[in-house]
């Protein structure tokens, strides 16, 4: 019976240093670790989030802006600014020829905002990129609410539009050097237009209608 046993029990613990020692083979043939760089390169393809990300520049956008489009998008704006030439301020200033005008001067003795008046400059097509993107990222203390306009081709639209009514700068072309301001955040030469008070819609429209102005 011991016999029996003792014969059973090493074949037993024969068994299992079997199944052990061919647990760690196989471990040793198949783990993997995870490689330093993940999948294969396909050439002609970007990784993402590399390249491809800008966009066109400002002068590319001015260059095939649509002024059509533009005046839409400035219907938001009429309820606090008027744009034709003569025209009265209202709660933001008259926007006639605002484009290349001072920023924060002029408009008939429109009261402007200490914000506006402390930038300078004058209201190139640069600056007003930057001021309709985020007023109050570009004038932090400015009395205009409107957040912006996100869209670079809406700006770009809008820009174009409010120069053809009595600015008429000529626009850049297509393959002209981004201007000066147009990556900084923040325009060296800006005149903003007027501040208005009035509800939620009405401050948008003043706020976009002041990018305008600048």
């Amino acid at each position: 019976m011991d016999d029996r046993f003792n014969t059973f029990a090493g074949w037993a613990l024969f068994a299992g240093i079997v199944a052990l020692g061919g647990g760690i083979v196989f471990g040793k043939m198949f783990h993997s670790e995870r490689p330093e760089h993940m999948g294969y390169v396909i050439e002609g393809v970007e990784a993402e989030g590399e390249g491809g990300s800008e966009g066109p520049s400002l002068n590319e956008l001015l260059a095939n802006a649509d002024i059509a489009k533009g005046e839409k998008v400035f219907a938001k704006c009429v309820a606090c600014h008027t744009i034709n030439d003569g025209g009265a301020n209202g709660i933001g200033p008259n926007l006639h020829g605002i484009v290349g005008e001072g920023v924060g001067t002029g408009h008939g003795g429109f009261p402007f905002s200490d914000a506006l008046k402390g930038k300078g400059g004058s209201w190139d097509f640069a600056t007003l990129d930057v001021w309709l993107k985020s007023p109050r990222e570009f004038a932090p203390g400015t009395k205009m609410t409107f957040a912006g306009l996100g869209k670079p081709e809406d700006r770009a639209n809008v820009i174009a539009y409010l120069n053809s009514q009595g600015s008429n700068l000529p626009l850049p072309e297509a393959g002209a050097p981004a201007a000066a301001g147009e990556e900084g955040g923040e325009a060296g030469n800006a005149s903003e237009p007027a501040e208005g008070e009035g509800g939620a819609e009405a401050a948008a429209v003043v706020q976009q209608a002041d990018v305008t102005a600048g």
